[in-house]
């Protein structure tokens, strides 16, 4: 079965508070899942427990969070708080994210392999009610699905063996299609394959520029720079990797690299794009709203959803 959800943005040109907007309106167009993740504005289990407070009935998938941030302890204790609290289903979603968040913004050592493989089994056993290094959760959440977010071969082998669902973000069709076919050579039983998408209706100049921004942070990055030379970007990435200023390089990206790895245009082709990653091996899809002339992705969540099958919202 496959399904599709909705992504909490965090557009550096757009108000912090409207992550909360964006869940609200997400639960008005009737879809099932709201995913909330965290940059640099809000934590990520406190924004967690507003949304499901303001909203009726939408799960919440916490994360992709910093895996080698939060203690497994820290991790199951603000899961548990949100799940309480909002008397609401909620998943909990791990990613490496980079040496800068974890090293130096907090001060933690770099290990995203063994540090995200520990993390996923403790965090899952304190859920669960078990007794991990001294410490039982007093109130255990236990069957909490944990997505593992994979980019590279090395997490790729940790999602496959760990995850009970791998998530990407920002990708082509082709390379879900990839990574698909690489989780089921890693095991047996693959666990489901879940992606992020930019998404807008009809994008004028503004989104266009907030959709070039959020790209022009990827263009350098071990894996993303692959996938986008193999889209046929590579002078792009090459720039990138040379220091060429960012704000530069947003300007450079032309629409196709957005539409490669995005779903823009007409209702229609929106939903088409998404079908798409369905066909190439996604079971859940995750729209990231463009909101710089759609405040909340209001526009496009009520016109999309009818579209969409019911179980697909």
């Amino acid at each position: 079965m496959t399904s599709v959800g909705v992504v909490t943005p965090f557009w550096l040109d757009r108000p912090p508070a409207e992550a909360l907007d964006i869940a609200v309106a997400a639960d008005e167009a009737g879809f099932g899942t709201v995913w909330i993740g965290e940059m640099a504005t809000f934590d990520a289990f406190a924004l967690a427990t507003a949304v499901g407070l303001r909203t009726s009935r939408i799960s919440l998938r916490i994360g992709p969070l910093a895996a080698g941030v939060r203690s497994p302890v820290a991790l199951a204790l603000g899961l548990s708080t949100v799940v309480a609290t909002t008397e609401r289903r909620a998943g909990l979603a791990l990613g490496a994210s980079s040496p800068r968040i974890v090293t130096e913004w907090h001060g933690r050592t770099w290990e995203p392999v063994r540090r995200m493989r520990e993390t996923v089994r403790d965090t899952r056993a304190i859920l669960n009610g078990e007794r991990v290094a001294g410490f039982r959760l007093q109130h255990p959440v236990p069957g909490t699905p944990i997505s593992v977010a994979a980019f590279g071969p090395a997490m790729t082998k940790v999602a496959a063996a760990e995850g009970d669902e791998v998530v990407l973000n920002l990708v082509s069709a082709d390379h879900v299609a990839a990574v698909k076919k690489q989780l089921s050579a890693l095991t047996a039983a693959p666990p489901p394959l879940a992606v992020w998408i930019p998404a807008a209706l009809e994008p004028g100049p503004a989104t266009l520029r907030q959709l070039r921004s959020q790209l022009a942070v990827y263009l350098a990055p071990p894996g993303y720079g692959e996938m986008f030379t193999a889209l046929g970007h590579g002078t792009l990435v090459d720039e990138a990797r040379a220091g060429r200023p960012r704000s530069e390089l947003a300007q450079a990206i032309p629409v196709d690299l957005i539409e490669a790895v995005g779903a823009i245009g007409s209702a229609k082709e929106v939903a088409g794009r998404v079908d798409e990653y369905f066909e190439a091996g996604a079971e859940h899809v995750g729209l990231v709203p463009a909101t710089a002339e759609d405040p909340a992705g209001s526009r496009l969540l009520t016109t999309l959803s009818p579209l969409l099958t019911e179980e697909r919202r």
